[in-house]
């Protein structure tokens, strides 16, 4: 069995609830999805086993890092080896971290046990320009539940409200009490969509989801 990995780096977490924690990054190669905001353009990879990146991960001080990030692409994609990874290290007790799409509900049912901490993308159709995956979503978070959770939607200038309401009515009836990150795209300026961030946490909180605006900070420090 062989896994496409177009890198593996030590960095910090630019996103999300565990913004600033220290991660190891194993970044698998390939996507389900094109959205139109993607800023991760991937051309290469290498091929391992999943013994080999086993190997290379344990070369990586366990003390220093928080967890192991597991991010794309889409790592659900190969779904058979990422699971005897997380096999690997899960027997180790390191920690694993999924940073996904959340389209794959199938895939991370199969891995779910592995996994201590989902982040998990909100694709809304009006700031992905895709079709929407709302049914998806809501069997992944279902699943997705079982561990600690959190969701991640990017917020363009032509997100629209309806989208968001479709978002949090998934939430409210999944996974209640999944705290809802808002992504600024880090394409446009902040000043162009500033308004419609704090419209949508007013929402957020009218409609009783907890909900937190956190820029991809990795980009503004410069750090990979």
């Amino acid at each position: 069995m062989k896994g496409r990995i177009s890198e593996v780096f030590d960095s910090i977490q630019g996103e999300g609830l565990y913004l600033g924690e220290r991660q190891v990054f194993v970044r698998f190669f390939d996507c389900n999805l094109n959205c139109r905001f993607c800023d991760t353009k991937l051309t290469s990879f290498l091929e391992y086993d999943p013994k080999e990146l086993y190997e290379e991960l344990k070369m990586y001080s366990s003390n220093r890092h928080h967890s192991i990030a597991f991010t794309g692409g889409e790592p659900l994609l190969q779904k058979d080896f990422l699971k005897e990874v997380l096999r690997l290290t899960h027997k180790e007790n390191l920690k694993n971290y999924l940073e996904t799409n959340g389209t794959l509900p199938e895939a991370l049912k199969e891995v779910i046990d592995y996994i201590h901490i989902v982040a998990m993308d909100l694709k809304l159709p009006s700031s992905t320009g895709l079709s929407s995956y709302w049914e998806a979503h809501r069997v992944f978070l279902e699943i997705a539940a079982k561990k600690e959770v959190f969701v991640k939607a990017v917020i363009c200038d032509c997100t629209q409200e309806a989208d968001l309401l479709d978002g949090l009515k998934m939430i409210r009836e999944s996974a209640r009490h999944t705290i809802l990150i808002l992504q600024p795209d880090s394409g446009v300026k902040p000043s162009t969509i500033e308004g419609k961030l704090k419209l949508f946490k007013d929402i957020c909180r009218r409609e009783k989801i907890t909900t937190c605006v956190i820029p991809q900070v990795h980009k503004i420090a410069g750090v990979k």
